[in-house]
């Protein structure tokens, strides 16, 4: 008869890992996501098993590859510094808004650096349809031939506290919207991201409802702080900042920054968006910066910034209120 000798260090037998986990890791994971809310990467688990070696400026540079625009863009169609936007506090070095993003058709954790090398971002397109008098689809030709781009200083504040500044090259999605004639029965804007899960590993997760979505009232997004981002830091997005073309809008929590979108369709119904969808009562479809109210799992009243980890006051509307505090009167 055999028997198991439990010694001091062993732990009990009911603690063990069962082997049926080991055999269906991917669905045990999604469940953990699950039970922690579907964002454990925002209170640093997910990132903190990643890896232990930290990667090298020229690694996170390579996978991010903004060699996906050719130079003679960049030449052709200068950026030019729109003084009125400033941070009021110190910009965030581009290595940490680089290597800490949230692009969860990539991964559930901050480091989706890891995981865009397959994306291709070029060639690329937007349809336009809806409620509008003149629907079209727009490429990379058009969106840099159409529109003059300039560069913004934009405060950013993630829902997860987290918060960064960054200088986005782009233009104002009301330019976008005004070429397509937006009729007064629409109300809202509905915007679909990309499905492509042989490139975007984290899309085969079946748990999410694919393709991401977000809205805004068509008020909000004829707003001038409303920003279709082209490029960061003076160059092209890196993938993982949502190339080849991102929204903006910094008065709100960043999931409402959708990246990547290949259509906008204006509408009369307030369209049913990928978190709010998820999480309705976490994660509303306005999702305003609001210090006041705090998330059902942790305060808003103070955020951190990338790189340095220092900390400071949340403001209602993420401090731009004289923007576009009117909308919400």
């Amino acid at each position: 008869m055999q028997y198991f000798v439990r010694r001091q260090w062993d732990l009990q037998q009911r603690e063990h890992t069962p082997p049926s986990v080991f055999e269906n890791r991917q669905a045990h994971r999604r469940d953990f996501l699950k039970q922690m809310g579907l964002s454990a990467a925002g209170i640093g688990l997910a990132s903190s098993v990643a890896g232990c070696a930290k990667p090298t400026d020229e690694e996170i540079e390579a996978a991010g590859d903004v060699g996906w625009l050719p130079k003679e863009y960049a030449e052709k169609y200068p950026a030019k510094q729109n003084e009125t936007f400033e941070y009021g506090r110190s910009e965030t070095a581009q290595r940490a808004a680089a290597e800490y993003t949230n692009f969860y058709e990539f991964s559930s954790s901050k480091d989706c650096w890891r995981n865009v090398s397959k994306f291709n971002p070029s060639p690329w397109s937007i349809e336009v349809d809806g409620l509008c008098g003149k629907p079209r689809t727009f490429d990379l030709d058009d969106i840099y031939n159409l529109f003059p781009l300039e560069e913004r200083a934009y405060r950013h504040r993630c829902v997860e506290t987290w918060a960064m500044c960054v200088p986005w090259t782009g233009f104002p999605f009301a330019e976008l919207l005004k070429l397509v004639e937006p009729k007064p029965k629409a109300k809202f804007v509905a915007i679909e991201s990309f499905v492509r899960p042989k490139e975007a590993p984290a899309m085969g997760d079946d748990s999410f409802p694919w393709p991401y979505t977000e809205g805004l009232t068509v008020d909000e997004a004829m707003n001038d702080m409303a920003f279709l981002a082209t490029g960061v830091y003076g160059e092209a997005l890196p993938k993982q900042h949502g190339a080849p073309l991102r929204l903006v809008v910094p008065w709100k929590y960043g999931f409402k920054s959708i990246k990547s979108p290949t259509r906008i369709t204006l509408t009369e119904r307030q369209p049913l968006t990928f978190w709010n969808g998820l999480k309705p009562n976490e994660y509303g479809f306005t999702a305003n910066v609001e210090p006041e109210v705090p998330h059902p799992r942790w305060s808003q009243a103070t955020e951190w910034m990338l790189g340095t980890r220092k900390e400071h006051d949340s403001v209602i509307y993420n401090g731009y209120g004289e923007q576009v505090g009117g909308l919400y009167a």
